[in-house]
């Protein structure tokens, strides 16, 4: 049974291309990298409410989406009251994966933002096991959707750069999955948007301390400046660490 549902997936994923994927984006982006808690809470209750009054598939995917968000932003780094949003957001995304009526464009979206609410799991309960199945998780999705979708190799990346030392076969993927999104964008313009690139071009200079690939990485850092002037992104992190490497 599972390998066959493995293979119906790789077999949706071979059907479909970038287009696809992308009409979905731009219904889903506003619920995506929040980093203004503020706009957060106010994004959670609108999708909520959205999601109890007309409990469509959108909706779905979107209140999964938000509810990794808050857990990402209200509850594993900031530690509030906000908790138990990793494991609603990894039930709520794990039903749709395995529907086989979910529309196949959504797939790299909820296999993507199912492993990281894993992840999140792992971290709220100090489950070592979670963890490892959200690298599973991170795998398959890379392995099926990456070519069509940032957000395989961007939320992989955001999780293994944030691991303690030690989880070093995991924290390698940090490097490997930024430098992979930079490639493909170079490839690729509409691959990822502004707000994804600011990002990544922060967490590439943070993965690259040494002298050896300070001009590279001072370039990155202003590319991630630059994309980012409202600071919606990754422009403050990128400045502290801009001036870090000039001191």
């Amino acid at each position: 049974m599972l390998i066959t549902s493995a293979i119906t997936q790789f077999g949706i994923a071979q059907e479909l291309d970038f287009s696809k994927v992308q009409q979905w984006h731009h219904q889903l982006e506003d619920v995506m990298e929040i980093i203004d808690t503020t706009e957060l809470k106010a994004k959670l209750a609108e999708a909520e409410t959205q999601h109890r009054e007309n409990p469509s598939e959108l909706s779905s995917v979107r209140l999964g989406l938000i509810h990794h968000e808050t857990a990402l932003n209200l509850s594993f780094l900031s530690k509030t009251s906000h908790k138990g949003y990793a494991q609603k957001s990894y039930e709520q995304l794990s039903k749709l994966y395995n529907s086989s009526s979910t529309n196949h464009a959504l797939l790299p979206y909820i296999a993507a933002y199912r492993a990281s609410a894993l992840a999140l799991m792992a971290g709220e309960t100090r489950k070592l096991k979670l963890l490892g199945e959200a690298f599973v998780l991170f795998q398959e999705a890379t392995d099926k959707y990456s070519h069509l979708s940032y957000l395989p190799e961007f939320l992989r990346g955001s999780v293994a750069e944030n691991l303690p030392w030690f989880f070093f076969s995991k924290r390698k993927f940090a490097k490997q999955d930024f430098q992979s999104i930079i490639s493909k964008q170079a490839k690729q313009p509409d691959f990822a948007n502004w707000k994804i690139m600011s990002f990544t071009f922060w967490a590439w200079a943070k993965q690259h301390p040494s002298k050896r690939d300070r001009s590279q990485a001072l370039k990155y850092l202003e590319k991630a400046i630059a994309l980012d002037p409202q600071y919606k992104a990754g422009r403050e992190k990128a400045e502290a660490l801009k001036k870090a490497y000039l001191r």
